[in-house]
């Protein structure tokens, strides 16, 4: 995902070649490049909108100029989708339907049971003292937090949604929750199929003319991030503009013309690239085939049979009341601004939803669980696919990381974690007002990763930090799915 306007901006490209051996999937070799807006030449890749926010800026990898984003590109931190803690992973060609480590491994290296600790009142003031500590660490304005298990629930607010008010955080506030919203579109996508409008082995080009590769690129590979396709949002031309005037409105044609200028980076199912073009095109398919707007069909389809009346897709920068403020420093001087009102057009279907902690709860469970689907398309979802970092897997509009099934999120100003954690039955929600990130590593992260350490030892939800200085962080560092949606900065130089 790719963040917005960001000027010590930071993007990071994840690709994963498919695996050659059909019995055993195994991560393919990543190439992952950082780019600053000091720095004067362009990342040779880059892939931010990983699995939680808007902001995936997908490009190419492997040093390939055709994929490369314009230095300094904005990054939002990749989630990571590991639901096996064996090296290898799981098969490829395993059906996952509720996929938690038979293994499972603490941070430390160790064993433990795939379970979530009773809430207890010392594992909830452990769990305050956490959340709290990356509140203050990471200069973070504001937090929501919401576990739920069948033993109980902890749901809290921390700081304040509004800076300049001082107006504390509370749990009730709607909140962008940037790429999260792949989670819907792709969920959309297959209640089509289900009802026998679509096949997820369709060529796009059988429902949008104009895509490079459209007669082989399918809708499944659009959805699994394996199309090859540019993302826009490593497009310079598209962030000059996205930057020029972060109130424009975009249309989806005009995101796809910023794409389809560029050659595709690899052909179609040959290796994992999280581009925002994929989600943009699947929104299109959704409204060719449900005959209305993408954010009705959603409603009607999606948020409604859910039961989700705090979610919306905004077609302005409308955000209903109550909200947070949120802040980002994704701006053309790298000052830090209040993105509050920012147009999220250019996101649409890969990041412009708007949400709450209580719809985000229910979401958690339906998503990972499939209550949306029949049980075999819910089973092609959930078959793990290698991204760009080992233990690192993402589905159809899914990722796995640690056992914790769901996506990430990155929207200027905005974070979100939603994820649920099928051996205990838990789910997990983070959102917060600020896409600022901290020694490389996005804020929902450093949340999630604490309080995973805190309730579910074996399973610890972690996505691996940009290493400090340098343009060429390892393999390992932001190279799995990104989860925004804001684009690169373009080069200074």
């Amino acid at each position: 995902m790719t963040n917005h306007d960001r000027v010590p901006n930071r993007v990071t490209t994840a690709r994963a070649t498919t695996p050659r051996r059909p019995a055993a999937a195994r991560p393919g070799t990543t190439r992952a490049a950082t780019a600053r807006a000091a720095s004067a030449r362009p990342a040779p890749a880059a892939v931010a909108l990983a699995l939680a926010g808007l902001l995936a800026s997908a490009g190419c990898s492997g040093g390939s100029s055709a994929g490369s984003p314009a230095a300094g590109a904005v990054t939002a931190v990749p989630a990571a989708l590991s639901p096996s803690a064996s090296a290898s992973g799981p098969s490829a060609s395993a059906t996952l339907l509720s996929p938690s480590p038979t293994t499972p491994t603490t941070s430390s290296g160790g064993s433990a049971g795939p379970t979530a600790l009773p809430l207890t009142p010392d594992v909830t003031a452990r769990l305050d003292t956490a959340v709290q500590r990356v509140l203050t660490e990471a200069s973070v304005p504001g937090v929501i937090v919401n576990l739920s298990t069948p033993q109980g629930e902890y749901l809290k607010a921390f700081g304040v949604s509004d800076k300049v008010a001082g107006t504390a955080m509370v749990t009730g506030l709607n909140m962008r929750i940037g790429s999260e919203t792949k989670t819907f579109t792709v969920t959309g996508l297959l209640r089509l199929v289900d009802q026998g409008k679509a096949g997820l082995d369709d060529p796009i080009g059988k429902y949008v003319s104009g895509v490079p590769n459209g007669d082989t690129i399918t809708l499944r590979q659009l959805s699994d991030m394996r199309s090859g396709l540019f993302s826009y949002t490593q497009d310079e031309d598209f962030v000059a503009a996205l930057q020029a005037d972060p109130q424009r409105s975009f249309t989806p044609d005009q995101l796809l013309a910023y794409a389809f200028k560029h050659p595709v980076n690899f052909a179609p199912g040959a290796e994992f690239d999280y581009s925002n073009t994929n989600t943009v095109l699947i929104g299109k398919v959704i409204e060719k085939l449900g005959g209305q707007p993408l954010g009705e069909f959603l409603k009607k389809e999606v948020f409604d049979p859910a039961d989700l009346g705090r979610t919306v897709f905004p077609t302005t920068n409308a955000f209903p009341q109550p909200h947070s403020q949120g802040y980002t420093n994704q701006t053309a001087d790298g000052t830090i601004a209040d993105a509050t009102d920012w147009n999220p057009s250019w996101g649409w279907a890969a990041g412009a939803m708007i949400s709450d902690q209580a719809d985000m709860k229910k979401w958690a469970k339906v998503l990972a669980t499939g209550t949306l689907l029949t049980p075999q398309t819910q089973a092609q979802r959930l078959q793990p696919q290698p991204s760009a970092v080992p233990d690192t897997w993402y589905g159809l509009g899914v990722f796995y990381n640690h056992g914790w099934i769901g996506h990430n999120g990155s929207l200027p100003g905005y974070q979100t974690v939603v994820v649920y954690l099928p051996s205990a039955q838990a789910s997990l929600v983070v959102l917060l007002n600020t896409d600022i990130t901290y020694k490389g590593s996005a804020p929902s992260t450093l949340f999630a990763k604490a309080i995973t350490e805190v309730v579910s030892p074996g399973n610890v939800y972690d996505l691996p930090a940009a290493p400090a200085g340098g343009d060429e962080p390892s393999a390992t560092a932001d190279a799995s799915v990104s989860t925004s949606v804001t684009p690169p900065v373009p080069s200074t130089a």
